[in-house]
């Protein structure tokens, strides 16, 4: 059989021009890079003036709010006062923007209101962002692998039963929100199954691995829809690129069916994959506000949801900043990624 062409192989050789010198071909890299991390710079500020201006809208007075029935005008002066709520609104915001820049978040105002011996507001997140931290490593952890294996799977079965199977079900259970999600799982794993306990069960300074059964409920929720988005995303791309002529190729070629698989056509989709696993881990903070109060998970979802009905702003702010700044710098770090695994990618100017 004769000797296959250069071109059934695109993984083993560069798509571009060819190969430049070390420095020629890091410089598009710094340049992307740069102007990935302006924009990601720019992106918060707006998101921060978004941010400031939806609490300063929150109806009612913030003093007022926080004292509750203990509020006097003398409390109420006082403690505006702490807060610098009798300063301008730009005021406040530069003052707010320099805090974030130097790494002083504030105080909470519900800790102000309370005496408490600690109101900053780093000490209140902590414990909740370590949570969070946990909770959406172990699903992401998971859900990497299970959606790439069954998105090949589905992408190499196009129109075949399995396929149809898992497209079905994935979306079916992309359609459903979160809270749906958890009230399916509850009713299963508890109701039916009396195997899982619908909420947590661990209290302030326990670390959620050491109840191991409060996480599973909470972790299938994020992990269901993470897996149906991923699924079909990463089949769309597998199908996309068993299009292609080297594919048919290679196999003309002698090689395996699994060797093209793996060597081809999942290499060559990989780029898609890593911006759907980005989509996903971004998609995990928005997802994990809603899970974590479903299940009443002391994380940093379900704090910022009290914070908002307790009229805690600067928890909210910064809260708010701190979930607005790790979904830009999931999305730099996967466009960083996809850069690297196209060659083409890394000697133009991108």
């Amino acid at each position: 059989m004769g000797t296959p062409i250069a071109t059934t192989d695109p993984g083993d050789r560069p798509l571009g021009p060819p190969a430049r010198t070390s420095l020629g071909r890091r410089r598009p890299v710094l340049g992307f890079l740069g102007r990935r991390l302006a924009a990601g710079v720019a992106t918060l500020l707006v998101a921060s003036m978004l941010i400031f201006v939806m609490t300063e809208v929150l109806p009612g007075d913030v003093a007022s709010v926080v004292l509750g029935r203990s509020a006097t005008p003398e409390s109420v002066k006082a403690l505006e006062g702490k807060l610098a709520l009798d300063r301008s609104v730009p005021e406040r915001y530069l003052d707010w923007l320099g805090g974030l820049l130097t790494g002083d978040l504030g105080d909470s105002a519900v800790a102000l209101a309370q005496g408490a011996e600690d109101p900053s507001v780093a000490s209140r997140i902590g414990e909740p962002m370590r949570n969070s931290a946990i909770l959406a490593g172990i699903a992401f952890v998971l859900f990497v692998p299970l959606a790439l294996g069954l998105g090949v799977v589905s992408g190499v079965k196009a129109g075949r039963p399995l396929d149809y199977v898992l497209s079905l079900t994935a979306l079916a259970v992309n359609a459903l929100p979160e809270f749906v999600i958890a009230t399916f799982l509850i009713i299963i794993f508890f109701n039916w199954l009396d195997l899982f306990p619908p909420v947590v069960g661990f209290g302030p300074g326990e670390s959620p691995l050491a109840h191991t059964d409060s996480l599973v409920l909470p972790v299938l929720t994020l992990l269901a829809a993470a897996i149906a988005t991923g699924l079909r995303m990463v089949r769309a791309g597998i199908v996309e690129v068993m299009r292609h002529d080297y594919v048919a190729m290679a196999e003309l070629n002698g090689f395996s069916r699994r060797r093209v698989i793996w060597r081809y056509v999942v290499r060559n989709s990989m780029a898609p994959s890593v911006v759907v696993i980005a989509q996903v881990a971004a998609y995990l903070v928005a997802g994990i506000i809603i899970t974590e109060n479903v299940f009443n998970y002391p994380g940093i979802g379900r704090l910022l949801v009290d914070a908002v009905k307790n009229r805690d702003v600067s928890l909210v702010e910064d809260v708010a900043m701190i979930l607005a700044t790790v979904y830009v710098l999931v999305n730099i770090v996967a466009d960083l990624i996809v850069v690297f695994l196209i060659p083409k990618l890394r000697t133009s100017q991108t």
